[in-house]
């Protein structure tokens, strides 16, 4: 298939199906008897890896640790237990964030009390 028909399929824009396959996330295939244009082909496996990439962006893995899992986790070369290790240091993380916006909003509110007061 096309990136066109990529982007439709994942519902990831053309321009960021670009960037990633230029961060070395996947790569089309080029037909080396046509030379009329720089058409790429796309794997029909990569509906799949796209998902798991914008899975993966939206609990907070960059792109950076997308692109070091992405190939053992397909290649079932990654065991279950890495799996786990990785995903619980990613949750481990996001606790840590958690906890810190807990103490930026309380900061936030006291500021707002401190105004209402006429402390600031």
């Amino acid at each position: 298939m096309l990136i066109s028909e990529l982007a439709k399929r994942t519902g990831v824009s053309i321009h960021t199906l670009r960037y990633y396959e230029n961060y070395g996330l996947f790569a089309g295939k080029t037909d080396e008897k046509v030379r009329t244009n720089n058409y790429k082909q796309y794997d029909e496996s990569l509906v799949e890896k796209i998902q798991l990439i914008k899975e993966a962006k939206q609990i907070g893995f960059t792109l950076s640790e997308i692109k070091s899992l992405l190939e053992d986790w397909f290649s079932n070369k990654l065991p279950a237990e890495k799996k786990v290790a990785v995903l619980t240091t990613k949750i481990n993380e996001i606790d840590a964030k958690i906890r810190q916006f807990k103490e930026v909003r309380k900061m936030l509110v006291d500021g707002i009390q401190d105004v209402k007061n006429g402390k600031c």
